[in-house]
């Protein structure tokens, strides 16, 4: 007759598993989830420490109906195409953060909506294969989570990327290309696709501080915002975002935004 497992082995063989993507029989795995991941369903040892940092003791619960996008491997894993979608939520969104992790600057941007529908497209560097989360914080004061797991071969927050090993960043810096898309796809629904140039360093690199796009917003005529983003560190160089309307856009929009060196972005895109 063979003993009981041992608690505290049953934990091991749980970190073991999730970090070496390894299957357990479903007893243990199960108990490893209860008492290592905070019942997250990727399964994964980070997720409790990603709840502390970014939110603390505030309500939550993990959702289907926050959708998060990506790739199941990052060919470029200094540009990883991701979407976060929580158009479920149209019009009840305060709050959308996107996290990593696993990335060792785990906060890539939050997105305010606004006038827009609560939806993003992006790309973000990945420093490993890492889950990928949307933190979406409704009107009341819950916040819903949605994951994916994007896997890489890794390295994508510690090395330079192409315009500042080749030197060229200088001369586009802050220079912004903008597009508004009346009738996407015969959708019927307008669509805004926006690059900024920027190296966007992490500060991972020797010899080059962290210098990146943290302030980008959108406003109408009238003053009032359509969006605004805060952006860190891990976003792609020269940042391309697709934002999507949630009404009928503005015949004009003005898009400005500074970086942490005090450089300032304008410019006016029409519809």
């Amino acid at each position: 007759m063979h003993p009981p497992p041992n608690p505290s082995r049953r934990r091991c063989l749980g970190a073991l598993a999730a970090t070496a993507g390894l299957a357990l029989p479903t007893t243990w795995h199960a108990v490893a989830l209860a008492q290592d991941t905070g019942g997250d369903p990727l399964g994964t040892l980070q997720w409790p420490g990603v709840r502390k940092e970014f939110l603390g003791s505030a309500p939550f619960q993990f959702d289907s109906a926050v959708v998060v996008r990506g790739p199941t491997f990052a060919d470029d894993a200094m540009a990883v195409p991701i979407q976060v979608d929580a158009t479920a939520y149209n019009g009840r969104v305060q709050r959308m953060l996107v996290v990593v992790d696993r990335n060792p600057i785990r906060q890539v941007l939050e997105f305010n909506p606004h006038r827009m529908q609560a939806r993003l497209a992006f790309r973000f560097k990945l420093q490993q294969g890492s889950p990928v989360r949307a933190l979406v914080l409704l009107d009341d004061g819950v916040w819903r989570v949605g994951s994916t797991f994007v896997e890489a071969s890794g390295g994508g927050c510690t090395v330079p990327g192409g315009s500042r090993a080749d030197g060229s960043w200088s001369r586009t810096l802050g220079q912004v290309q903008a597009q508004v898309i009346k009738d996407f796809l015969g959708t019927g629904q307008g669509r805004l696709r926006v690059r900024v140039m920027h190296p966007m360093d992490t500060g991972l690199v020797a010899g080059i501080p962290a210098y990146y796009l943290e302030d980008l917003r959108a406003q109408g005529p009238d003053g009032q915002l359509w969006w605004q983003l805060a952006l860190f560190e891990p976003v792609s160089e020269n940042p391309l975002l697709t934002f999507d309307f949630a009404r009928p856009p503005p015949p004009t929009l003005r898009l400005s935004g500074r970086d942490n060196g005090g450089v300032k972005v304008a410019a006016e895109v029409r519809s």
